[in-house]
């Protein structure tokens, strides 16, 4: 594969000279091919390193990109055709001499090698700039039935969409509205079907874009809340539309309004007021009580042990006043 040309580098390092038993000898910005594309994903920095333990060694290369959006969209990009999944994580694919893996807004590749969670750990664990905000939902309604695997191909913008979907056009998609596509391929008795899930930011847009893409020869259309799914000339009407049929838009509503509670009721406050008085009244009562009652009881049945306290006198009988 060509490299066009070197991606931002890093300024301190993402990758330490220490990785497990394996030793950094080198360091690099990573090339990347369709640079426009990497900068479409958000692209901000990439490090390749080489590390060395005897006669073995390994290529790991690493790239920041703005945000998780843009590390899965390359993540499905780079993918290739015949990974299987790995087990260090839900975003990660194995081939039999290489693992390529997203976390958060990082992509990370290793050839050569197949590197395990324990020694990665301090690495994830030190990664600058992390941004930890949550995938995009696109992909969930993708139907899990006949779906190609490693077919799945997330578009941004007008560079991605050439490159992977040239016939749906940049004016189509209205990449200006914040557009964001998700792009498959299924199997079917006849052959593949090519379905493409657009997101709009409202159910009124996307229905003007439905509208828009119908005009797309032989394709079938259908809209779903603020969805459009659009299966490319199917090879197979019938499949077309039973693809179709399983992508629906579920709603979900997060509630920000501010929930009164029973502290912001001024009656609820008065009572409270009440109620406290009322017990710290009842507790010196109760005190009192019991301290007069002890001293009496002191009294009648242990005087040869506690004396009775000595009582004052004024004797003011005699004492003669004018």
């Amino acid at each position: 594969m060509l490299l066009l040309s070197a991606g931002p580098s890093w300024a301190a390092g993402v990758w330490p000279d220490q990785l497990g038993a394996y030793s950094k000898v080198d360091s690099r910005p990573a090339a990347v091919q369709d640079p426009s594309v990497w900068q479409e994903y958000g692209l901000q920095e990439s490090e390749q390193a080489e590390y060395v333990s005897g006669k073995s060694r390994f290529i790991a290369s690493a790239y920041r990109f703005r945000d998780p959006t843009g590390a899965l969209a390359a993540f499905q990009w780079q993918r290739p055709a015949r990974a299987a999944r790995s087990e260090l994580g839900k975003i990660a694919v194995r081939t039999p001499d290489s693992t390529l893996f997203a976390y958060h807004n990082y992509l990370f590749r290793f050839e050569g090698r197949h590197p395990e969670a324990a020694e990665l750990e301090p690495l994830l664990l030190r990664l600058p700039r992390l941004d930890q905000s949550s995938l995009p939902p696109l992909p969930d309604y993708l139907p899990a039935e006949g779906l190609i695997p490693n077919s799945e191909r997330y578009v941004v913008g007008p560079a991605s969409l050439a490159l992977f979907e040239p016939r749906i056009t940049p004016s189509m998609a209205a990449f200006h509205l914040g557009t964001e596509a998700q792009l498959a391929r299924y199997r079917s008795k006849n052959g593949e079907l090519e379905l493409a899930i657009l997101s709009f930011p409202t159910p009124n847009l996307a229905r003007e874009r439905a509208e828009v893409l119908s005009q797309l020869a032989g394709a079938l259309v259908k809209r779903t809340g603020p969805l459009v799914a659009v299966v490319l000339p199917p090879a197979d009407a019938d499949a077309a539309e039973t693809l179709l049929a399983k992508i629906n838009y579920e709603a979900s509503i997060s509630w920000s309004e501010y929930v009164p509670t029973l502290r912001d009721n001024p009656g609820n406050l008065l009572w409270g007021i009440v109620m406290l008085v009322g017990v710290l009244l009842g507790f010196c009562i109760a005190v009192g009580t019991i301290m007069g009652l002890g001293r009496m009881l002191a009294r009648r049945y242990l005087k040869r042990w506690i004396p009775e306290d000595p009582m004052i006198l004024l004797h003011l009988g005699d004492r003669q006043f004018k």
